[in-house]
């Protein structure tokens, strides 16, 4: 039973000196702060924005949602179009 009273004895020291190590550890962080270059690690509304819309138009690309452009035609090809389609008219107006 004595053998068993100082086994006790030494890991009850063995943890008081762990608990100091701890307590020393903690100021020092306390100390240097969390982060230790002094740079602020956050950002600004416009920065978080740019970010998340940057990630949003990521994410639709890959999974194919992003909006397709709008497509326009020229004055010039609108007016090849339309010609065309007279002479079509004119075809079926005159086989009429």
């Amino acid at each position: 039973m004595n053998h068993m009273s100082v086994v006790v004895q030494q890991l009850r020291r063995e943890r008081e000196h762990v608990h100091q190590q701890l307590d020393r550890i903690d100021a020092a962080l306390a100390a240097l702060g969390s982060n230790s270059n002094g740079a602020s690690s956050t950002l600004s509304a416009d920065g978080r924005r740019a970010i998340s819309l940057a990630q949003k138009a990521r994410w639709a690309k890959a999974k194919g949602h992003a909006p397709k452009p709008k497509r326009t035609i020229s004055a010039a090809g609108r007016r090849r179009i339309a010609a065309a389609q007279r002479a079509r008219w004119a075809r079926v107006k005159r086989a009429a």
